[in-house]
């Protein structure tokens, strides 16, 4: 017999659309960078009874922030192709459900971190959620075309929290990998916002492509590339990071330099998506190579 068409939809669907409004990808590096800053936080192996919990409660948090945010940009969302698919630009699933959700995720991440690693490390994470989920989500992205720079500051938390978990503090090499993060934002979503800039401009978003056309964007992600190149070296500076992290952060640099220059003096949206890409990249395995380098250093 066939199914009628209001037969509800199976469990497995239905989880399938909760974990598509947690962004799942772009939580994975958010969770990398966390863990990171735990591992490099302490000299040897971490005390597993602190990583593991903050590691859940970190992930739980930023899932919520995430579901918050498809539930406030569902109208922009079905305007563009790149978010079209969400189940809440859909209607798939509904405010309602969508808010119920982020605020369970959200207070059993927090309802963790509090009692099983520390106060420091649940405040930190909260105020991280509200500042993407609120300040950024509802505030600046809508007003501002510098919005991405701004609101990057929530972004570039991850290592913080981390090394908050395992510290109980905030270091000053904790402030260094989160510059590094802030500094790598703007580049990493210009890239993206350059080839996807049409579906921003029926959004109604002030991107600073559709605010500021194609040459300005580019000059941008040129100039922060320089900067951020600047950054990464920091570690190696104030003796976090040995050779190992110095050669990789020069290779990576110049890297994204090269693909800053080519894409302000040849823009193509293939070579923008490139760009997205490997920015991706540059920031994974300079992360793996700060940490493979961390437990390298005793031995030369």
């Amino acid at each position: 017999m066939t199914a009628s068409i209001t037969s509800p939809r199976p469990a497995s669907g239905r989880w399938r659309q909760y974990m598509a409004l947690t962004k799942p990808r772009v939580v994975q590096l958010i969770v990398f960078c966390a863990v990171i800053g735990m591992l490099l936080a302490e000299p040897g192996w971490p005390r597993w009874s602190l990583a593991l919990p903050a590691t859940v409660g970190i992930w739980l948090v930023a899932s919520a922030a995430a579901a918050f945010n498809c539930l406030v940009e569902q109208v922009i969302d079905s305007k563009m192709a790149r978010t079209a698919w969400r189940p809440t630009a859909k209607g798939e699933l509904s405010s309602t459900q969508a808010l119920v959700f982020s605020t369970l995720l959200c207070g059993a991440g927090s309802a963790l971190l509090y009692v099983w690693v520390n106060p420091l490390t649940m405040w930190l994470t909260f105020a991280t959620f509200v500042g993407y989920a609120v300040v950024y989500t509802v505030v600046l992205k809508p007003m501002t075309p510098q919005n991405i720079v701004i609101g990057g500051a929530s972004g570039a938390m991850p290592p913080v929290l981390g090394w908050a978990a395992m510290r109980g503090d905030v270091g000053p090499e904790a402030v260094v990998m989160c510059l590094i993060i802030f500094l790598w934002t703007p580049p990493h979503f210009w890239a993206l916002a350059l080839y996807r800039v049409e579906d921003y401009r029926r959004s109604g978003l002030p991107m600073l492509p559709v605010t500021h056309g194609s040459d300005f964007t580019r000059l941008n992600v040129l100039l922060y590339t320089l900067v951020l190149f600047a950054a990464t070296l920091l570690p190696f500076v104030i003796g976090m990071s040995g050779w190992l992290y110095l050669v990789s952060a020069v290779l990576l640099g110049a890297g994204f330099i090269g693909y800053g220059w080519l894409l302000w003096r040849d823009y193509s949206d293939a070579l923008a998506r490139t760009t997205f890409r490997f920015s991706i990249l540059h920031l994974s395995l300079l992360f793996a190579a700060l940490l493979i380098d961390h437990y390298l250093m005793p031995w030369y």
